[in-house]
Formats: structure tokens, sequence, C-alpha cells
């Protein structure tokens, strides 16, 4: 799958404890494959999503506990209230509501954050909050 991605400005922001009502286990993470923070890359990118303490289930399927699917947010930041609500579908959060675990992404010239965060069946983070490290990556 390759998704074009438009850059916008990168923002940096803490997240909060805040999160949906779909919990998860303490020990869950979720994190970037083969992709580091300061790492220089080339467009497009292949970007494989990490996932542990938990399982992966498409979007709708909420019969499965301990399971999400992965969203990608680029330059953005979810956090405080945004943490109870679905995640936005646009350029700057990517849904991988297929149950997807790797996408090729294009990205313009620049530097860019990037964070994976794991969501319920219907799209909200799950409590408390399973979040990759936000990264920062240049494209040459």
């Amino acid at each position: 799958m390759r998704i074009p991605v438009i850059a916008a400005t990168v923002v940096l922001a803490a997240g909060s404890a805040l999160a949906g009502e779909t919990p998860a286990p303490p020990d869950a993470r979720v994190y970037f494959i083969d992709l580091q923070d300061g790492q220089t890359i080339s467009s497009p990118v292949t970007i494989r999503f990490g996932l542990s303490g938990m399982g992966v289930a498409p979007a709708g399927v909420d019969d499965k506990e301990n399971t999400g699917h992965h969203h990608l947010i680029i330059n953005e930041a979810i956090e405080g209230e945004e943490l109870n609500e679905p995640i936005p579908a646009d350029d700057k959060h990517i849904h991988f509501g297929g149950g997807q675990t790797e996408a090729t992404v294009e990205l313009p010239p620049g530097t860019h954050t990037l964070q994976l965060v794991l969501g319920d069946w219907s799209h909200i983070p799950h409590n408390p909050p399973v979040m990759s490290e936000r990264i920062t990556v240049t494209v040459k």
C-alpha cells in the first residue's frame, strides 16, 4: 500500500495520561521496526509496525480482548481529550483499520515526526494509551 502524505508543521508535545474506555495491558507497547529517531530516509519509505503485549484486529472487531489496530501520526500529536475520541482520518492521521502491520508512505523532503498509536475497534486509543515514542526523521 502506497500512501501519499502532505507535509505539515512539526508539532512537539508530550502525551497525556487520558485515554478511551477500552483497557490495554499495562505492559503493552507499540514501536517502529527498523526506523529510529534521527534517521535520514528516502521516500517512499516502508514503515513496519511492532506490537507486544496485545494483538492486532481490524477496526470494527470489538469481541477480541487486548487487540487494536495501528494509526500512523505524522507531524501531529494526540493528547489530552483527543485520547478519548476517535482518531481523525486524514493525511496526518493514517488508519490501518484492516489490521495492516506495515505500509509504504510517501513523505516530502524535510523533517517529520512520526508516532504509532494503537486504536480500539472504534479508533479510540486504549486506556492506558498504547503509543510509540514520537520520532523525528529527515527525508532527503
